[in-house]
């Protein structure tokens, strides 16, 4: 199976960026997992958040038809009564099969004056097509009670818009997620201008795929590595 993480600009206009994500979605590979930066679709829009959260509707409509032999993960901005949300939407077989809102939210960037928190409950482990797979939301990398939600998946999804004067914090925090669990982490982080890009496939083994230059890294791997490494260095977790 193939790992896609994006790493791709946010524009002002909405639209465009779907356009542009749909693309993006379309050439990856079959039987991909593909991961998308955080709020991709609109960004930190503070003046806007009421556009975006009904834009949200109608991307989560087209992308599901795009969700065949492709599963897709992304976060949005939603609404709920009246309070808004940074939720993560995975897609498979057409059907949107997990959410969770961010629980940690980032104070230097004001988001706890315009989201409400999620539900720590809401990370977990899922099961899809066998794969055991978990989502820590950008500035949750750095809690490790969160680690331990995700302890033993196969692979881990940090969907991020990471600033680029702690670029080294986000590389380093994503592989030690990796090396510590002894899986796969797709890390995809914005590449807008202010943004420390930095996405990866990284490997149980600690092995990094980045290229801060692409918009998209597609990497081939296979789910055996997990049990080899686990087995090699058994630090406890289950095969």
């Amino acid at each position: 199976m193939n790992l896609v993480s994006l790493q791709i600009k946010t524009d002002e206009d909405f639209s465009k960026n779907l356009k542009h994500l749909k693309d993006l979605i379309t050439k990856a590979p079959q039987d991909s997992i593909i991961l998308a930066p955080e709020i991709a679709l609109s960004g930190f829009c503070y003046d806007k958040m009421q556009e975006a959260a009904e834009f949200s509707i109608k991307a989560i409509e087209q992308i599901k038809q795009l969700a065949i032999n492709k599963t897709i993960a992304l976060t949005l901005i939603t609404e709920e009564n009246g309070k808004f949300y940074n939720t993560l939407h995975i897609f498979d077989k057409q059907e949107v099969i997990h959410t969770q809102s961010k629980v940690k939210l980032f104070p230097l960037g004001n988001e706890h004056e315009y989201f409400t928190v999620g539900k720590k409950e809401d990370i977990k482990i899922i099961e899809i097509n066998g794969i055991k797979i978990a989502t820590l939301i950008c500035f949750e990398l750095r809690f490790p009670q969160l680690w331990q939600k995700v302890k033993g998946a196969d692979i881990i999804l940090n969907p991020s818009m990471w600033g680029i004067k702690r670029k080294d914090h986000y590389e380093t925090i994503s592989k030690s997620l990796a090396l510590i669990n002894q899986c796969f982490v797709i890390a995809s982080n914005s590449a807008d201008f202010n943004m420390g890009k930095g996405s990866a496939i990284i490997s149980p083994f600690g092995n990094v795929n980045k290229d801060d230059e692409k918009e998209m890294i597609i990497q081939e791997i296979d789910l055996d590595e997990i049990k080899k490494v686990r087995k090699y260095i058994n630090i406890g977790l289950d095969n």
